[in-house]
């Protein structure tokens, strides 16, 4: 069907005729189509998460459709570009559901676009699977609302746990003004204790930030400090890691999944060396155990991603990916696009083998994923390790 220009020129719209290597889905017919709706922050700040996300799910969809969609049914892609904005976002999920009458939304780039769609889709009734990390998107419990990526309070754990094992306790936190380093650093101070980590600096830097060297420098003279956790995701992470070894600290230096991609070691250079941050198996696809059972999903997306779009994967687009096939399976075990019905099967997934991890949602739980999902990484030589 190819791109379809809309008439507002902020709006990207695709309407793509999206397949895989889905011919059990049934053959389509001239039925209406499946519609697909996104929000994405796709250019702006946040783009590193909007720009593999959209390209993902543009080229899933083409691969489903081309094998004969799903239910009998094309599935159609409606992609706005809210370049990290929420009222852009807030403006998209009411056109996506009054005027495009999409049935299911997979969107959401940052935590603030997704926090401002939340009411427009349960009042619609609309499920809506978001890309974005905080734990407030789905606590409390949201009816129509799910989401893909590992939660702030779990990378909190992560690094804690890997504290522990390192025996260090005291930490000192730095992290940016966004939505999600907020949340990521309210999270980190309610369950640091629960891990026998004591919170002793706590600093912030604002969002057009150069130049967090005062921070960083009040840590250094912190008495006591035996790690620095950087909560955020942007520029902001390559900044404060590149003023860290400025500056000189030894100490370990953890950054968040917000970080997930090749992007951040390309921005901070030598300066990532020995950096730790909790990722999805996606990052270290093939270095996975041969038995582990994401690594043929992961593998296969990230050579599929890669060899279209001739850039490196994010475990951004992974996040799309898996809203992607969630919504997808769930389609097809209820056999249309109800939307109740739909709604209910995302609930009910187990078992699902993502690039996130193993996805087993329930009434009470809207992601899915523990803490097992996350591998805890470091860069070495300017890649991704696991560490042991």
């Amino acid at each position: 069907m190819g791109l379809i220009k809309n008439a507002r020129a902020e709006a990207l719209v695709a309407g793509i005729i999206f397949a895989g290597a889905f011919a059990c889905f049934g053959t389509a017919t001239a039925q209406e189509p499946i519609r697909i709706g996104a929000f994405l922050s796709v250019t702006g700040p946040a783009a590193f998460l909007g720009d593999p996300e959209q390209k993902t799910l543009e080229m899933y969809v083409e691969r489903i459709n081309a094998s004969g969609g799903v239910a009998g049914h094309k599935l159609q892609l409606i992609v706005y570009d809210d370049s990290g904005d929420a009222d852009k976002a807030r403006t998209f999920a009411k056109r996506l559901i009054e005027q495009d009458k999409v049935d299911v939304i997979v969107g959401g780039s940052t935590t603030g676009a997704t926090m401002a769609a939340i009411p427009l889709a349960e009042q619609a009734q609309l499920p809506f699977v978001s890309l974005a990390g905080a734990v407030g998107i789905i606590e409390p419990i949201k009816k129509w609302v799910f989401k893909t990526p590992h939660t702030d309070r779990m990378a909190c754990e992560k690094i804690f746990a890997d504290m522990r094992a390192r025996k260090l306790t005291k930490l000192a936190l730095i992290s940016g003004a966004g939505g999600f380093d907020k949340s990521m650093r309210g999270e980190c101070l309610k369950v640091a204790g629960d891990y026998g980590v004591e919170i002793v600096a706590d600093e912030t830097y604002g969002a057009g930030d150069t130049d967090m060297t005062a921070q960083l420098t009040k840590i250094k003279a912190t008495p006591g400090v035996q790690a620095l956790l950087n909560a955020g995701f942007g520029q902001g992470p390559a900044i404060v890691t590149k003023n860290y070894k400025q500056l000189g600290l030894t100490v370990p230096l953890y950054q968040s999944h917000g970080v997930a991609s090749k992007e951040f070691i390309k921005l901070a250079g030598d300066a990532a060396e020995g950096v730790r941050l909790p990722a999805a198996a996606l990052l270290v696809a093939e270095i996975l155990p041969d038995g582990d059972p994401q690594k043929p999903v992961v593998v296969a997306y990230k050579r599929d991603y890669e060899a279209r779009y001739k850039s490196d994967v994010s475990t951004f687009g992974g996040h799309a990916y898996d809203g992607l096939m969630l919504v997808v399976d769930a389609i097809k075990r209820v056999g249309s696009a109800d939307k109740a019905k739909v709604r209910d099967a995302i609930e009910n997934t187990r078992g699902y083998v993502g690039t996130g991890g193993v996805v087993n949602m329930s009434a009470t739980d809207h992601m899915g994923l523990d803490l097992s999902a996350f591998r805890m990484l470091e860069v070495r030589n300017g890649n991704w390790v696991l560490v042991k």
